[in-house]
């Protein structure tokens, strides 16, 4: 079997969302995933990786360390004369032409993407996607233009690989609660958190409070908010930890970024606080029953802000506590119904 290079050089979200573009790949080719150190966890969970190839890309990164040579040229030399198809999968607003430079030194035979730009000689397949796409769309169509395409036997949703035995998570039934984002825009103020594990724990839920190491403070008072209805696991997961504490909860609640991803991967109901920073077209839960808050039809609405330069973050802060537990209620509901059946 030949064996094709997907790019996807983003973060742990953004790599969940090229699941079935991969799996269509990998239906016809050994796949190896370069990706970027953020996007690593997800990456090695998905379904149709051999093999994962690390390196951040400073025109990807938010963080972007400055462009270095040494660098640059190990991740050409590593993959040079490996390829004879590479495929750069990049968002809206992003240019494949950097990436597919390194790919050309990297003497790579055929190199697709999606690109606005002009690309001259670095792309073999320049496609123009359909218009209002879901970025999982986006990547199959493009992934199709090679002749990738998912088998018969596959609905195209997220997955991720499971443990032969799950982690352990918390005992009965819970609802997660994650009220960090890399993107300090997409997710609503701690307060607002807090208030909403309030009401949570008044109408009877227990709620499990999730995060990375770095969100153990918010997490922790977020979790307070709830008294003793709820525990904060933040800091104490890994992504496939998170995932089974994901795939085992009622719902998750969370803003528009990477366990909204990790939880329709898994098949858990959504409940996004999405602030529109990014057409809710291009990124809302993909294939899971979910609920969508927040002012969708802002006038900020597409501004790709990282930190809401608007006072009072009012897309967010708008919605109330009482429309986050009736979102709950409606998409929890069926479940009980069934049970009770």
């Amino acid at each position: 079997m030949s064996a094709t290079l997907v790019v996807r050089l983003d973060n742990d979200g953004d790599v969940l969302l090229a699941g079935p573009a991969i799996r269509a790949v990998a239906s016809s080719a050994r796949v190896s995933l370069l990706c970027g150190r953020r996007g690593r966890a997800a990456a090695e969970l998905l379904p149709g990786v051999s093999e994962v190839i690390e390196w951040t890309a400073p025109w990807i990164d938010p963080d972007p360390e400055p462009v270095d040579l040494v660098s640059t040229l190990s991740i050409v030399s590593r993959l040079r004369n490996r390829f004879a198809e590479a495929i750069i999968l990049t968002s809206f607003h992003q240019s494949a032409l950097p990436t597919a430079l390194l790919l050309r030194l990297a003497a790579v035979e055929t190199v697709a993407a999606i690109s606005e730009d002009y690309p001259g000689s670095l792309l073999d397949v320049r496609h123009h996607p359909s218009d209002g796409l879901h970025e999982v769309e986006r990547s199959l169509e493009l992934v199709a233009t090679r002749g990738h395409l998912l088998p018969a036997s596959d609905d195209g949703s997220l997955r991720v690989r499971r443990p032969a035995a799950g982690h352990p998570v918390p005992e009965g039934p819970y609802v997660v609660l994650h009220p960090g984002a890399s993107v300090t825009a997409r997710t609503p103020p701690p307060d607002q958190w807090q208030r909403i594990a309030a009401a949570l724990a008044a109408e009877g839920y227990r709620v499990v409070v999730t995060g990375g190491p770095g969100e153990r403070a918010v997490a922790g008072a977020v979790a307070h908010g709830a008294g003793a209805a709820a525990r904060s696991l933040a800091g104490e997961t890994s992504l496939a930890e998170l995932a089974e504490v994901i795939a085992a909860a009622d719902a998750i609640i969370v803003g528009n970024t990477g366990p909204a991803h990790l939880a329709a991967a898994v098949g858990t109901p959504v409940v996004s606080l999405f602030a529109p920073t990014v057409p809710p077209e291009r990124w809302r839960p993909w294939r899971v029953p979910h609920v969508l808050l927040g002012d969708l039809d802002i006038a900020c609405a597409g501004c790709r802000a990282r930190a809401c330069p608007v006072p009072g973050h009012p897309c967010l802060t708008r919605i109330s506590e009482r429309a986050v537990v009736d979102a709950l209620a409606q998409l929890t509901a069926p479940k009980l119904l069934a049970a009770a059946g």
